[in-house]
């Protein structure tokens, strides 16, 4: 009722009151509850909607209270994105568009944080179908959005798939004249998609095709398989029946064809190769004509898609005819007419083109069977019989014979909805095409001799091969008779194949029109939506600019490539078979995909619910880290869990399964986060806080001996490995693991560590290693852990003794030395040369270098006798020695500074140490020790001379700037070379890291001159480019260096006692590259000036080290080092390698040796200090006159030096620079730089045969002057002589077969350095020859043999470079199941 004015109902005092009190209340209540939603964390949801096209690239985010129910997320999401709730999943995702199969379970009433979000971080999660099936839109459901607590205003911030008015588009693709629109879901077509396995698009093109042409399914589908005759697997109808099926019945947006594509035979290498969708079409149809052979639809190919024309020359003087039938499945129309830059306009058009006859005349004329003679013809095609179903094929795919390449032309060729092909049909042909060609002759032999050429173009083998039924009575026959009459050829569009791309490669979709209800559809891969006659039209091709040659360079790259027309007629067009007229077999196999469908969705839904973790175990016999990856259902419980992880590690035979537990372990820092005591019946899901695509931590298998108890592991608690130092044996023990919390203080940490250690809290001292090396000790008693930098896992090193080192500062003392050193200490594998020491005076060596003052002059002897035979090498290293031995004793004073007890010897201070003090030589020293390379080699052969054959030297200063770091200084240090493990501590002492034992690690003895300065243990300069504390040898000028340095002498790894020499090498690898080689000087027996070291890469390659300030930070364990013999570089050399050119030899390029060039040097300078070294290791006895040095370009000759050019000024020069030696038979003709010098080579075609070169030296670059240059060398007239520029690499070899027409002869310059010569430098090829000579004629036979043998030289030579592109590998289907293995039919 509603009141009158006069009689309106008012409110009570009371009633109003109350009214105003209940709303006041709710206002309290709301506010009260905005208040401590404010006060809690909030939680921040990042959705990505990834079941539309359009949607995929736009989020959705809400900001949610961490309590919010996860059913609550679902309502906000859905009235978000305007989809039913129910009908969608949430799943996370990384971030990274991956998203992973575990659904969130929209109706729990679980809070955010009990599922896994977390709080103050990006929480990102995937909209995706549920079920396969397409979420439902809200509107279709009740016309409105429907959510509670929501106004209408939420209907504009719908960003889910939208029904719109404008024109949808076939896909994603996009041009400047069109853009496609978002594809529709199935929920909408209606229809399936197919899954692109690669590049499988026009594949899916063309069974979409198939699927949509009724006539086709329906008779796919009376088809029977029996399983008893074939394997399923290898079927192709079987396999096409079943994709059919799931095509009509499918819930799923798109379903795989692997099923199919393994019928083929194909395996998944196939699905990445692209191939053409009418060469599928043909090579698919002949296979199912074999598959279909002798049963009911061993025919169907041919009645749908087969037609008849008639190929035919007719004599313009007779009228003679000669004629044949041929069958096509598809009609290929040009584009662009041969030689024409213009297109057709339309498929009309290039239809005519293809029924016009040529005209053969002139020297094309056709030899008349009548006439006996040749005579003018016309030669043509005539359609007899047009298919049910015509196919075109648009040639948009050409090869440009100008540039060598295939292209793809985009040029705009209209195609009608309705064509009509009456007009090309010839009715008269197909009525009796046999008696209107007897007729034309008009006698009684030609008759026969057609009757002749019929029956060969139709005999028995044929119609096998080609599957042609030829009857009359057939039920093709009678088919295309009941369509012959004039005005039954009339077809309808229904399928269009578009290409978008070139024809290096593109993408297929298909725009198909169903027969159903008429609509239009665009099928891409997975996506299908519907689309218009105008976005039918846009794959016409074309631009907006002017018909014309360049039109299509300009046009849309996406066109129609294949059109599929129908005929119309109303007795032959078939309806699309519904479910319920399936025959019964398929009926079965439709149960059959359901019910397997289900199994799907059932393990899909077990593997959504499983959690899938790192597994970690120490196995405790083997002791070594296992890894594999636990799968268990979130259901389970934790002591299942345990079960299955003791099975999956495999340790029944190893201990029990009550010694095994799960705990929380980091990998990565090696940490045990928790353990679960008391939780052995909670759901595994609810501990790993829920199923996740990965997980932030791991699970550790922790064991335990059966008398072992397990250490509760606590949230919050850090993990400390402990190390003890013992400073009298200078030994660290094995890791002791603690467990601490980060406010627990140094001084309460100091007694839980002597619990552990048994070692006195009182004077312990406690070393933090932090990242790289950082070592802090811990002496502030009331400072927090947490505060001293202590994190989850943690590695300290204690100290408890009363020794007065204690007292020192912690910088200068034996314990910040022995951890210093234990961490920066490298072990290198040195590969000695085989003339270094021998064995007995490499031990002699070692002896020396550790210390024994008693074994100096032995070992002085030692390398003395070894190297007694070789009486010359005495004198080049006498005074290298005696320097070496004056270092040593120098060495072997006592040090006041050294803490005593290092090895328990009162003796120690007399002992040498294996910290050796480097000091820089005198240059005095240094120039008497240099000796020459080419002397020392001479005295010292070298025992693996260079050959081209073996790895490339090359100098680490190019390939390893970024790596090499120049100095190092004591407070910056590299990380740690310890390795620790999980296991129990032991009590004894373990040598060091790196392999070191315990007398390996001393401290540092500085001398006297040094007492009262800060210690640095490398003072290199910072600036690694510069050599200015180093002379030209490079030993240091600055102060003298405290390196550790021991070497010990080993095998080879074969172990055979005949092995090449080595030394293991324990080096600080702050040393020097310099100081590192003054070291190995004693072991080598040469001066470091007189030895190269080469770093050894993983491939064996290996690189010259020749930075001598840089220090050896970019090593690491277990590095290899070789060291050959041969003078080191010097500041402002470089190693040259020199090949010797033999431009009249089949290899022209020469190896020869490597040699030294220094930046200042003349080029006669340089070839005096190779003539010797060219007689002594080459064998070539050369004066300086008679041989030149050029550039090297890969193998070509280039500019030639002069003796007066100077390297670095007139020349530039490089590390492992390469140049030509070139001999000459007459003193050289170049003297100035304005000369120019080619290589000639005269081409005789009578002979057949090119001649030797020939250098010319010209004075300008002039032609005329070549010409008269070659003129006196092959004295062919002036005007006679025609030349050519050589192609390729030198010597630019070519066959004899094509030199005479591929090269460009005579080009019309007058300058040799202008377009197309180019020729501006010395070395160029030039072949001339004369033009009154004639080619020599030659016989087949001849010219066969001569191809062979060419072929053979060109291939021995291997400088012949041809462009090879990748090879298409041919579309195959395989019958049998698979390609055939031999490969004889490659």
């Amino acid at each position: 009722m509603v009141p009158g004015e006069e009689k309106q109902l008012l409110p009570t005092q009371g009633m109003f009151w109350s009214c105003r009190q209940s709303i006041f209340d709710e206002m309290k209540k709301k506010f009260s509850q905005s208040e401590a939603a404010a006060d809690e964390p909030r939680v921040l949801c990042i959705v990505q909607d990834t079941t539309n096209a359009k949607t995929v690239t736009q989020r959705l985010t809400l900001n949610l209270p961490a309590s919010t129910p996860l059913k609550r997320l679902f309502d906000d999401v859905s009235a978000k994105a305007g989809y039913v709730n129910g009908t969608f999943e949430l799943v996370w995702s990384n971030g990274l568009n991956n998203a992973d199969q575990s659904a969130l379970d929209y109706t729990s009433e679980k809070s955010l944080i009990d599922s896994g979000f977390e709080a103050g971080k990006k929480n990102f999660l995937h909209l995706g179908d549920k079920d396969g099936e397409q979420p439902q839109l809200a509107s279709d459901e009740s016309g409105t959005i429907e959510s509670s607590g929501h106004d209408d205003s939420t209907q504009e911030r719908i960003i889910g798939p939208q029904l719109r008015d404008s024109t949808v588009g076939c896909g994603e693709y996009s041009s400047q004249t069109y853009s496609y629109s978002p594809v529709l879901g199935k929920s909408e077509t209606g229809y399936v998609g197919l899954v692109n396995q690669a590049m499988t698009c026009y594949l899916n093109s063309l069974l979409q095709t198939l699927f949509m042409t009724p006539e086709f399914r329906n008779a796919l589908y009376k088809w029977e398989f029996e399983e008893i005759e074939e394997d399923p697997v290898t079927s192709i109808p079987y396999q096409l029946q079943r994709l059919f099926v799931l095509l009509q019945t499918s819930k799923k947006r798109a379903v795989e064809t692997t099923d199919v594509t393994r019928s083929f035979g194909w395996d998944s290498s196939e699905a990445w190769q692209q191939h053409d969708v009418q060469e599928l079409c043909r090579v698919m149809f002949d296979a199912l004509e074999q598959k279909w052979k002798q049963t009911e639809q061993a025919d169907l190919i041919n009645q749908l898609y087969q037609g008849k024309l008639k190929d035919y020359v007719k004599c313009l003087e007779c009228g003679y005819e000669s004629w044949r039938i041929d069958t096509y499945l598809d009609i290929p129309l040009v584009i662009r007419p041969y030689g024409s830059n213009l297109a057709f306009n339309s498929v009309e058009e290039a239809l005519q083109a293809f029924v016009q006859p040529e005209t053969l005349d002139g020297p094309n004329q056709y030899f008349c069977e009548r006439c006996k003679k040749k005579c003018d013809a016309c030669k043509g095609l005539k359609f007899m019989h047009f298919p049910y179903l015509l196919t075109l094929q648009l040639k948009r795919f050409d090869f440009d014979y100008t540039t060598m390449h295939r292209i793809k032309l985009n040029d705009r060729m209209t195609f009608p909805a309705e064509l009509d092909m009456n007009p090309f049909i010839d009715v008269e042909e197909e009525k009796s095409p046999q008696s209107e060609s007897c007729t034309d002759s008009g006698a009684e032999n030609e008759g026969s001799c057609h009757s002749d050429q019929m029956s060969n173009d139709f005999s028995n083998d044929d119609v096998v091969d080609e599957g042609i039924c030829l009857e009359n009575n057939s039920a093709a026959e009678k088919a295309s008779k009941a369509g012959s009459e004039k005005g039954a050829w009339i077809y309808e569009l229904f399928s269009v194949m578009v290409h978008s791309g070139s024809a290096a490669g593109g993408h297929y979709y298909a725009c198909i029109k169903s027969f159903s209800d008429g609509q239009w559809y665009s099928f891409n891969d997975q996506h299908v939506s519907r689309i218009t006659q105008d976005d039918i039209r846009k794959t016409y091709g074309g631009s907006s600019v002017t018909r014309g040659y360049y039109s299509s360079a300009f046009a849309s790259s996406t066109n129609a490539y294949m059109l599929i027309y129908r005929q119309k007629e109303s007795t032959r067009n078939a309806k699309f078979l519904e479910v319920h007229e399936f025959p019964e077999h398929i009926k079965h196999l439709v149960q059959k995909e359901k019910e397997t469908e289900e199994q799907e969705k059932r393990q899909r839904e077990i593997e959504r619910n499983t959690c899938k973790i790192k597994l970690f175990c120490m196995h405790p016999v083997r002791q070594v880290m296992m890894e594999n990856k636990l799968e268990v259902h979130k259901d389970k419980t934790l002591q299942e869990a345990v079960e299955i992880a003791y099975k999956l590690m495999d340790l029944a035979e190893a201990l029990p399964l009550d010694c095994c537990r799960l705990v929380k372990y980091d990998e990565f820092h090696d940490y045990l986060e928790r353990s679960y005591e008391g939780e052995e019946d909670t759901p595994v899901g609810l501990l790993l806080g829920g199923v996740k695509s990965s997980y932030m931590f791991d699970l550790l298998l922790e064991t335990r001996r059966p008398d072992q108890v397990f250490q509760p592991y606590k949230s919050g608690e850090v993990m400390v490995k402990v190390h003890v130092v013992d400073l009298k044996t200078e030994t660290l023990a094995p890791p002791v693991s603690v467990r601490a919390y980060l406010n627990q203080t140094v001084a309460e940490f100091k007694q839980l560590i002597s619990q552990a250690t048994a070692l006195p809290a009182e004077t312990m001292r406690i070393v933090l290693e932090r990242c790289c090396n950082d070592l802090r000790l811990l002496y502030v008693p009331n400072k927090t852990l947490k505060a001293e930098g202590f994190f989850r896992s943690n590695k300290i090193f204690v100290e408890s003794s009363d020794s007065q080192d204690i007292q020192t500062a912690f910088t200068e003392s034996q314990l910040w030395h022995l951890l210093d050193q234990h961490a920066n200490t490298i072990r290198l594998c040195v590969s000695l040369p085989e003339h270094a020491p021998s064995s007995h005076g490499l031990r002699c060596l070692h002896q020396k270098a550790a210390g024994d003052p008693g074994s100096q002059d032995d070992s002085y002897e030692c390398v003395k006798g070894s190297s007694a035979h070789r009486k010359p090498v005495e004198a080049i290293l006498e005074e290298s020695t005696e320097r070496l031995k004056n270092l040593s004793l120098l060495q072997h004073q006592p040090q006041p500074s050294c803490p005593p007890g290092g090895h328990g010897d009162g003796n120690k201070s007399a002992e040498g140490s294996d910290f050796e003090t480097i000091e820089s030589p005198s240059q005095e020293a240094d120039s008497s020790a240099s000796v020459d390379n080419r002397e020392l080699e001479n005295r010292i052969p070298s025992s693996d001379p260079e050959t081209p054959l073996q790895s490339e030297e090359r100098s680490d200063s190019d390939v390893n700037n970024d790596r090499s770091t120049s100095s190092v200084d004591s407070d910056i240090l590299s990380s740690s070379h310890s390795s620790d493990t999980l296991c129990n501590a032991d009590t004894a002492p373990v040598p060091l890291a790196n392999g070191l034992d315990s007398h390996s690690i001393t401290c540092s003895r500085r001398s006297k001159a040094n007492e009262g300065k800060k210690e640095t243990w490398d003072t290199a300069e910072e600036d690694s480019g510069t050599d200015s504390e180093y002379d030209e040898n490079g030993k240091g000028r600055g102060l003298a260096r405290y390196m550790y340095f021991k070497a010990e002498p080993c095998m080879s790894e074969d172990g055979s006692g005949d092995g090449q020499k080595s030394l293991l090498v324990f080096v600080d690898k702050r040393i020097t590259l310099a100081a590192f080689k003054q070291q190995l000087e004693p072991y080598i027996g040469v001066p470091s000036s007189q030895f190269k070291v080469f770093r050894v890469y993983a491939n064996n390659q290996e690189f010259e080290s020749v930075r001598l300030n840089e220090t050896l930070s970019s090593f690491s364990d277990d590095n290899k080092i070789t060291v050959r013999l041969g003078r080191a570089l010097r500041k402002g050399e470089y190693r040259v390698k020199v090949y010797q050119l033999l431009v009249n030899d089949p290899e022209p390029c020469k190896f020869l040796l490597d040699a030294v060039f220094a930046k200042g040097m003349s080029v006669r300078q340089s070839k005096e200090e190779l003539l010797p070294q060219l007689g002594e290791q080459c064998g070539l006895d050369l004066s300086i006159d008679r041989f030149r040095l050029r550039k090297k370009t890969w193998k070509n000759p280039g500019t030639i030096f002069l003796d007066y050019h100077i390297y670095e000024e007139d020349i530039n020069i490089s590390s492992n620079w390469e140049v030509f030696l070139e001999a000459l038979n007459e003193p050289e003709k170049m003297k100035s730089l304005s000369q120019l010098a080619v290589l000639t080579r005269q081409w005789r075609p009578s002979h057949m045969k090119l001649e030797t070169f020939q250098e010319v030296v010209l004075e300008s670059s002039s032609v005329e002057e070549l010409k008269e240059k070659l003129h006196a060398i092959s004295e062919i007239s002036i005007e006679n002589i025609e030349f050519a520029k050589g192609r390729g690499t030198f010597p630019c070899d070519i066959s004899v077969l094509e030199i005479h027409q591929d090269l460009d002869w005579n080009p019309k310059v007058s300058t040799l350095n202008v377009w197309p010569l180019y020729i501006c430098d010395d070395g160029a090829v030039i072949f001339y020859r004369d033009k009154t000579e004639t080619q020599m004629d030659m016989t087949e036979e001849q010219r066969n043999g001569l191809l062979k043998k060419e072929s053979s030289r060109l291939q021995k030579s291997g400088h012949r470079v041809n462009y090879s592109p990748r090879k298409e590998k041919a579309l195959k289907i395989y019958l049998d199941g698979g390609p055939s293995k031999d490969s004889s039919q490659d």
